[in-house]
Order: C-alpha cells, then structure tokens, then sequence
C-alpha cells in the first residue's frame, strides 16, 4: 500500500471527492459521445493531427475557456470564504492550494492560451501568410501547454495541489514545508507548458520577419502584428530564466540540491529574483496582445485610422524594454536597501509613461471618429477608466516608502486584478466577439454580448474596489479568515456579491454561445464588422490556405483602402500552394513527456528513464523524417474559391 498512499490526496474533502466524480464522468461520457457518433476518426484527422494555424487557435480556445471556468470556480471559492468572519467553509490549507492553483490557472493556464489563440488565429491573416514558419512545431506547442495543463489540473485529484502560493516562494516551496508532491506538479508541469510556449515564442518571430506579404514594411504591420512580435520577443527572452528557476527548484525537491535552500549555500532570494525577471516581463505578454486588439476594434469602430501610428508602436517597444527592468519593485519590503529600492520605483513610474502615451492615442482615435457602439467597442470603452485606475494605483504601489503600507494587504491584490481584468480579460472577450465570425460564419448575439460587458463591468468594480479599503485598513492578503472586531466583514461580502455577478456574465457569455449556434444567421459577408485590416479580407469560413492569391500591401490598413480607394489587393494568377502534412507526431510526443512529467512528480525513476529515452527517439525521428508537405492543385483552389463566394 506504500506505493499507492503516495498518490492519495492529503487533505481529502467532499469538495475534492465531488471534483474525482465530475471528472471521471465527464471523462466516460466524452468516450461514449465519440463512439456513439462514431467521431474518433474525425477527431484524429482534422484535430488532433492538424498543423493548421486557425484550427490550433480554436484549441487554444477551448483550453483557455475550460481553464477560465476552472479558475473562477477557484475566485468563487476563495471570495465565500472570506465573505464572513471566522468562515469555515475552507480551512487554511483548502485555502492556500485554491489561491496558489487560482492564480497559476489564470496567469499561465487561461489568460496565456488566450493570448495564444489569438496569435495563432489572426497573425497569419493579418500579415497575409498561408501559415506559421514551422507548422509542426507550432503543433507540438500547443500540445506542449494542453499537457502541462492537464498535468498541473489533476493534482488535486492525485496526489495534492500545490499550496505555496502562486509565487511558490522558497523556503515554502521547499521539501521541508511543502511535503506533498503539490509543489512537484507546479514545477514540472510549468515546465512542460513554459517549453511551448518558449517554440512558440520562435516560431511567430520567424513567421513575422519571415512571412510578410510583399509591400508590408515594419511600420506597414497592423498593430495587432506589432503587440505579437514585441510579445514573442520578451517570451524568447523571459521565458528561459523561468525554465532554468524551475529547473533548479525541481532538483532542490528531487535530488536534494540546495540552490534555494537556507543552509549549504541555497539562497531563498534567488528564487524571488529569477521568478519576477520572468514574471514581471509576463504580465506584458499578456497586456500588450491586449492592447494590440484595443488598436483594432477601436479604430474599427470609430470608423478612422489609429491615431499615432509610429508613437503606439515605439511607446510598446519602450514598455518591453522597461518591463525587464522594474523586477525588484516586487520585494520592495524585503531588505534590499533604499538606493536599490529607489532605482526600481523611478523605473517602475517611468514605465507608466508609454502606457499612458497609448491611452492618449487611443481616446485621440476616438475623437472625430463615428463611433459604432457594438459589444467589442463596448468592452473597450469599458477598459479605458478601470484600467486607468489600475494604472493610478500600480503608481502608488511603485513608491517604495508608501509600499510597505500596500504591500502584503489586499490593496495590492485589487491593483493587480484591476490591471489583467479589464486589460487582459475584458480585451479576450472583446477580440472573441469581433473575431467569431470569421471563425465560424456567424455572430455571437450583440444583446446579450452587451449584458455580459456590464454585468462583468458591475461585477468587477463591486468585487475588486472594496479590496482598496479594507487593504489600506490593514487587511493581509494571503489570509484564510479574520475576526468580526477587524470591521472587513460588510466590505468583502460586497466583494463576494461582485464576484458572484461576475459569474452571472461567465455564464451568459456560455449561453450567448449556445444561442448563437442555434438561432444566428449564417447570411452573413466575410467582413461583417467593415473592418480596415487584411485578416478580413479573405473568406468565411477561411480556407486552408488562408489565400488563394498572396495580397500586396500598400499601407497599414491594405483592406481599408481596397474597399474606400480601389487598391488592388490581389494581383496575379492563382498559382498551385503549397502546405505541410499533418502530423500525429506532436500529440504522441506531448504524451510521452506528460507521462515523463508524471513520473518525476511522483518519483518513478524507471518510467521517467524509459521517456526521458522516448523524447529522444521522437526527435531523432523527427530529424531524419523526409516530409516535404503537398501541393493544393489550381483546379481545386479554384473550386474552393467559388464555393466561398458563392457562400
């Protein structure tokens, strides 16, 4: 019984005993459903082994919707338990492995599979490619991070979650107090996302550079194109400090190294560092995809070209470059010394200054346009003052003297959701209903889009503003409960209220979609929105080869100016295209290192030794497989074109 105890679940609840019952149901009836239908033929073909850009996108999606579900249950949760004094509806280790889950979940789980659905759906189209540089491995990315995620999210039905923090700061993190396999999981199934990632990160830079439609310079790029590029090369950056801490923190728990131990040498410190030169540069992988799609819908919808083109493009740059250097202001109360403190709050001010710079360009945009005010225009004006306010306060945070008021209090916790909901969340949300009908053919409902961006909007200030008051009250973050004598009670059930009516919109964004599918019409054209950008320019529903006749470009809005000042986009004759092959490859091989994953979670040395060797045999195979991709003859292109715009 040794051998099995270790997979058992430390501390057991009815909640965790439910989750185990939901999963394994769930689990049969998607089996049954695909036998009954007789799907997993379909299934292999056309998903599983696809290398196609846009159907990667959609499970990147799916991925990144499942996990926005997984962690809001996790918010939920965590908002009950302190929604009263002396709750005891969690105790204290429920309640450290749900705010260390929920934060991973959302950061690394959700919010970045959305960044990436968008990348992979709207890069290509917008820079009028057929597909990525490195079909294959952008594949094997994406299986990469479902593998690591799905490893991460059994952890607390096998074996027990990770409970030290989101951070999983050591010496928490260590053997010594964090025993169970929790903090393994966090470890390695980081790690295995964080590889793809990173080939993702190389392959949307080489598709950039690389694959631009002839015409299109640096400064003719959509802005959407821009964030991507400058996005990718603070992963190819970021991303690898964060693989080597992890690395280092896998081998401190498995082979009982000591770089972040308190004795023989370890530095606790040099985890806190390694992981915000990395976590800090990562909220900009996710803010700055954001605001790339801000410049598209804005400018859409007020109907006029962005304003300050080159001044949104070098205020990005500016931001990604400072995002490397404003680490530090994360442990402003952590002895570093006033000299030290006092460099990293100048440049953590200074880096307010290009984001401001893209608030200006954007309400300057507005200004004169006619603006249209659909459900993507809405999350955006909705965006400009709560992010605003964000902004206000992460200032605030960046004085060094005021921070050891603000830092370990839930006012830090309110600045932080102020900035991803509206910046991050709010942008997902608006480029999924500006972007749906170009996946899909038809349009999610605007009505019940615009009741989701308020009751998300209601939601998040009743949620999140209190958290302002009652940490500037002295309330802690990271706290399981606090006594009726503190006063905090009213304020967090507020905050409890908002959260649950951010729930409400999370649903109703999961019935706008089963109400579209059921009853929108499919009479729709190909560029439903009169957008400006190249994206729109080809079919619905795209294509395999996104274009039948490769676009020349002639300004940073080519489709704006096709349509209002008859440049001719496409030029030439259809020629015969050429695309990869599908491959099953990058499933198999994600497989192999999620069972490699899972054995070094639980220290089974010889399956982890028999996969460690199965990688290596799948890229030597790789290596010397001879795929030279198929062409797409003109004949049936041309079919193709006439079904589509007959369609």
């Amino acid at each position: 019984m040794d051998f099995f105890d270790r997979f058992a679940v430390p501390h057991p609840s009815f909640a965790i005993y439910a989750s185990m019952v939901a999963i394994g149901l769930t689990t049969i009836a998607i089996i049954a459903g695909l036998t009954y239908f007789k799907k997993w033929g379909y299934l292999w073909r056309e998903w599983i082994t696809t290398v196609d850009h846009k159907r990667i996108g959609i499970m990147y999606l799916i991925s990144a919707l499942v996990m926005l579900f997984r962690g809001g249950v996790d918010g939920i949760m965590l908002r009950a338990q302190l929604a009263v004094p002396d709750n005891t509806l969690l105790d204290s280790q429920h309640y450290n492995e749900i705010f260390t889950t929920h934060g991973v979940v959302m950061i690394l789980f959700m919010a970045m599979p959305f960044i990436m659905f968008f990348m992979n759906l709207v890069v290509p189209l917008q820079i009028g490619a057929r597909d990525v540089a490195f079909p294959r491995l952008n594949a094997l990315s994406f299986w990469l991070f479902f593998m690591g995620a799905m490893l991460f999210n059994i952890s607390f039905v096998v074996g027990g979650s990770p409970d030290a923090g989101w951070t999983s700061y050591f010496p928490l993190a260590s053997e010594e107090f964090s025993k169970s396999v929790g903090t393994n999981y966090y470890m390695i199934a980081i790690q295995i996302a964080g590889i793809g990632t990173l080939m993702t990160g190389i392959n949307f830079i080489t598709t950039i550079m690389k694959m631009r439609a002839p015409g299109m310079t640096l400064m003719k790029m959509p802005m959407f194109t821009w964030s991507a590029l400058i996005a990718n090369l603070i992963i190819v950056f970021a991303f690898p400090v964060l693989t080597v801490a992890l690395a280092m923190g896998t081998m401190d728990r498995l082979f009982g190294t000591h770089f972040f131990t308190l004795d023989n040498g370890g530095m606790d410190m040099l985890w806190a560092n390694l992981f915000w030169v990395w976590g800090h540069p990562e909220v900009y992988i996710l803010i700055l995809p954001a605001f790339g799609l801000y410049s598209e819908i804005i400018s859409t919808f007020s109907g006029r070209n962005l304003y300050g083109y080159k001044s949104m493009v070098w205020s990005m740059v500016l931001i990604s470059l400072l995002s490397f250097l404003v680490w530090a202001h994360h442990f402003f109360t952590m002895g570093q010394g006033a000299f030290t403190n006092s460099i990293f709050s100048i440049t953590t001010m200074i880096i307010a200054v290009p984001t401001g710079v893209k608030i200006f360009n954007w309400l300057l945009t507005l200004r004169k346009g006619k603006i249209r005010m659909t459900t993507p225009m809405l999350y955006s004006m909705l965006f400009i003052p709560l992010f605003t306010l964000g902004g206000v306060t992460g200032v605030m945070l960046a004085m060094s003297a005021a921070d050891y008021q603000y830092h370990n209090t839930m006012f830090l916790v309110a600045h932080f959701h102020n900035v991803i909901i509206p910046g991050v969340v709010f942008a997902m949300l608006a480029g999924l209903t500006y972007y749906w009908p170009k996946m899909f053919g038809f349009m999610l409902n605007e009505r019940l889009g615009k009741w989701t961006a308020w009751l998300l909007s209601i939601g998040f200030v009743l949620a999140f503003i209190p958290m302002y008051i009652t940490g500037l009250d002295g309330q802690v973050r990271r706290s399981f409960t606090y006594s009726e004598s503190t006063g905090f009670g009213p304020l967090n059930m507020v905050s409890f209220v908002g959260a649950g009516i951010m729930a409400i919109g999370f649903v109703l964004i999961v019935y706008n979609i089963y109400y579209s599918i059921r009853y929108a019409s499919r009479d729709i054209s190909a560029d439903p929105w009169d957008a400006r950008t190249l994206e729109w320019a080809t079919h619905t529903p795209v294509p395999e080869y996104n274009f039948a006749i490769v676009p020349e470009v002639k300004s940073s809005e080519p489709f704006w100016d096709a349509k209002k000042h008859d440049h001719k986009l496409f030029k030439g004759e259809i020629e015969k295209i050429h695309m990869p092959n599908n491959s099953g490859m990058p499933f198999l091989m994600s497989c192999v290192f999620f069972v490699w994953g899972f054995s070094l979670i639980f220290s089974l040395w010889i399956p982890a030794i028999i996969t460690t060797i199965g990688i290596f045999i799948f890229m030597t195979l790789r290596s010397f497989e001879k795929d030279h991709g198929r062409y797409i003859p003109v004949k049936e292109i041309e079919e193709t074109e006439s079904e589509l715009r007959g369609a």
